[in-house]
């Protein structure tokens, strides 16, 4: 029976023949770039060395971050087409169906296009220092269970490989506030934080009463002590417009509501996230 199911699926014709062909003639031509000697600096411009001296001491550059989306479009082969059509100039890493099928689309090593303009602490070229992964999800639907448990084995291969800090399992309308909101606010960033895979806020931050210790925003103009804007650029977040961040920030951690106004409550729940993020 095993034999057969194997046979059958050799016999299955791969849709992605063609462009795995040219993945791999890609693949081939950075190969070839890697193995060229560096290039000597110009005789006019910098001393002349007399050889060429190559050091010992290196590998490839790794992933520190991973970024999780929603496709925004309404199947698993629909995604797979647009990342495979070079006129869209778009990619991810992973692409997980409703299913729970995992289509790993390039190496972890190489960079996807899946960012865009974004910016994350003092990083502005996401895609240099991430993984991306695409769930298949429209936007406005829950996510299916059997791709949350696909998602997380990935997940945690994916830390356990690159030793990724559990601070650093973000959403892309995490570092693109103004522009995105996937993975949505029906993702299940608690479940993932419990994992591992992100920060979660403690549970007696919802039962205190106490006010969380900040200044007055101070909308561009310097004050002492801490405001949430501070708190929410010490996060990681991009606060040159302070109510997409706010609302980015609670479509993580709130979800229930994403106005771009912090209560009591969301402001000791930005507290707790601050502190736990130094």
């Amino acid at each position: 029976m095993l034999a057969l199911a194997a046979l059958a699926a050799a016999c299955v014709r791969n849709p992605y023949a063609a462009t795995n062909k040219i993945y791999r003639q890609q693949v081939k031509t950075l190969v070839r770039q890697l193995r060229t000697q560096p290039a000597q600096p110009p005789a006019d411009s910098l001393p002349a060395t007399p050889y060429w001296a190559g050091t010992v001491n290196f590998n490839l550059r790794k992933p520190n971050y991973v970024i999780i989306h929603h496709t925004a479009q309404h199947s698993t082969e629909q995604t797979l087409k647009t990342f495979t059509l070079v006129k869209t100039q778009v990619s991810a890493h992973y692409v997980i169906g409703r299913d729970g099928q995992v289509f790993h689309m390039l190496n972890d090593y190489l960079r996807a296009w899946h960012g865009g303009v974004a910016r994350w602490g003092g990083i502005t070229d996401i895609n240099s220092v991430s993984i991306g992964i695409e769930l298949d999800n429209d936007g406005i639907e829950p996510f299916q269970e059997a791709q949350l448990a696909s998602l997380l084995k990935v997940l945690a291969s994916l830390k356990r490989t690159y030793n990724i800090p559990a601070a650093n399992f973000i959403g892309h309308g995490d570092i693109a506030p103004v522009r995105k909101n996937d993975p949505s606010i029906l993702f299940p960033w608690q479940r993932l934080a419990t994992r591992g895979f992100g920060l979660w806020y403690d549970a007696s931050v919802l039962t205190d009463t106490a006010a969380a210790p900040f200044t007055a925003d101070s909308f561009g103009v310097p004050l002492p002590g801490l405001t949430p804007r501070e708190a929410l650029r010490i996060i990681g977040y991009d606060t040159q417009d302070l109510p997409a961040a706010i609302q980015a920030f609670k479509r993580h951690f709130v979800q229930t509501d994403t106005s771009p106004v912090l209560s009591e409550q969301d402001r000791r729940i930005l507290y707790n996230i601050y502190r736990k993020s130094l």
